[in-house]
């Protein structure tokens, strides 16, 4: 599933991901409450979750969307790229982080690692943890 609330961003994580041969998006939402609606529905494997949500923000939405659907993973794709979003995204339940401009390149094995159980974060902020 991916959630943003920009959808020129959500349509281009989504082809991203959609060109993957074991990939499939089943869900899109742009804000929040849709994404929690949706997980509770149809618990995705993986959820690809912005930060900067209208209305509930994207760490609220995490800590909802673990209680629905807590065998969905997280995965925030975001422009911040600061340890501290990082670390706020680990402690809202997420398996992993990538910083946007990175997403082309990582988006990919951040996706395998969660799906996996494995922790995922950019190495652009990684290093600074």
């Amino acid at each position: 599933m991916v959630v943003d609330d920009h959808e020129v961003v959500r349509r281009q994580l989504c082809r991203v991901i959609q060109s993957q041969p074991d990939m499939e998006v089943v869900s899109e939402a742009g804000d929040g409450k849709h994404a929690i609606q949706s997980a509770s529905e149809l618990h995705p494997d993986v959820i690809l979750l912005d930060i900067g949500l209208p209305g509930l923000d994207g760490f609220t939405t995490a800590r909802h969307i673990r209680s629905v659907a807590p065998t969905s993973e997280i995965l925030f794709v975001s422009q911040h790229d600061t340890t501290q979003m990082v670390r706020e995204a680990l402690r809202a339940g997420a398996r992993g982080y990538v910083v946007k401009v990175d997403a082309l390149n990582e988006l990919v094995p951040a996706v395998h690692a969660v799906s996996e159980k494995k922790q995922y974060i950019s190495a652009r902020v990684a290093d600074h943890l």
